[in-house]
């Protein structure tokens, strides 16, 4: 589906995502018509999803990051919409993700520090519905992040 321009455009895309478009057609060896064409046609086809903003939660002033890892009560059937239901409104989580598998569901919080964490957990995490098991592993550091793809 893609060929060797559409990767290259990609590569310099991704290492730079805040290039003009002139400096990305320029990095990437095509016109900036043939750009725009090639980038539409990839977002037309689903390969580019989205544009957006990286925030940096630490430069916010979050120093505290955890994945929780859930095993749900499921002998309610509802139990799955209802914890990500309730999940998705407590302002912390900033990813919720599923499973198949012993882990059903996990989110990644964010907190200011380990005060903040500790208020977050007991008062808007433990009171989520259908919480069967429940483990915390906090990140201590990112040694490679998902960013660039083999292109």
């Amino acid at each position: 589906m893609l060929d060797e321009t559409d990767r290259r455009i990609l590569r310099h895309h991704l290492a730079e995502p805040a290039l003009a478009r002139a400096d990305l057609a320029a990095r990437a060896g095509v016109t900036v018509a043939t750009l725009w064409r090639r980038l539409e046609r990839m977002q037309a086809a689903g390969v580019i999803r989205a544009e957006q903003a990286v925030i940096d939660w630490r430069a916010l002033g979050y120093e505290v990051e955890v994945s929780l890892r859930f095993t749900l009560d499921k002998t309610d059937p509802r139990a799955f919409d209802a914890f990500i239901a309730a999940a998705r409104e407590v302002p912390e989580v900033v990813a919720i993700e599923t499973f198949l598998g012993r882990v059903d569901v996990r989110l990644n919080v964010i907190a200011r520090d380990m005060g903040h964490y500790q208020e977050v957990y007991r008062r808007r995490i433990l009171t989520l519905p259908h919480i069967a098991e429940l483990e915390a592993l906090m990140l201590i550091s990112t040694i490679k992040d998902g960013e660039a793809l083999p292109l």
